[in-house]
């Protein structure tokens, strides 16, 4: 393996970028593009992310998800601390390139800093269910997964959280 970053082309037209062989991502303003991450297998959802070229490269050469943190401004190799790491097995762009799809195998089976194997656990109610579940403006989530795969707490110790309020 090359130590040599990944060159993505330069966009020069439409076609170019939505039907041609040329990897040409749209990073938007911050140098981001969105990542959205399921189960190869099952296609469950498991995480949706940011990647700057830096992490897409890295995640095309090693085969393994690369991701930057918007809270942390940070490159991150997922599982490096945890141990659960998002092996690709397919990486997809859309249309315009200007969104990836990673479908992996996750060892250990969690992706999620919470614990729950997946980070989308809650849902927000919608149409009638909404109506039922709103109260004075609060709107009260439905858990999905109570049931996590670690423990965060002895996973990452003492490390600072991974995200920001």
């Amino acid at each position: 393996m090359s130590g040599a970053p990944v060159k993505f082309q330069a966009r020069k037209s439409v076609g170019q970028v939505e039907e041609g062989n040329d990897l040409a991502p749209k990073f938007d303003a911050r140098g981001l593009i969105t990542v959205v991450t399921t189960d190869y297998s099952s296609g469950e959802l498991l995480m949706q992310a940011y990647m700057n070229a830096e992490a897409l490269g890295l995640t095309i050469k090693t085969g393994e998800a690369h991701y930057w943190s918007r809270s942390r401004e940070t490159l991150w190799h997922k599982g490096a601390t945890s141990g659960f790491v998002q092996r690709v097995r397919e990486l997809l762009v859309d249309d315009d390139q200007d969104c990836i799809w990673l479908r992996v195998d996750v060892a250990g089976g969690a992706s999620c800093h919470v614990g729950y194997r997946s980070c989308f656990y809650r849902k927000v109610p919608v149409g009638e269910d909404f109506d039922a579940r709103e109260s004075d403006g609060h709107v009260d989530l439905e858990w999905t997964d109570r049931d996590k795969v670690f423990d965060p707490e002895k996973v990452y110790g003492d490390a600072p959280n991974p995200t920001k309020l």
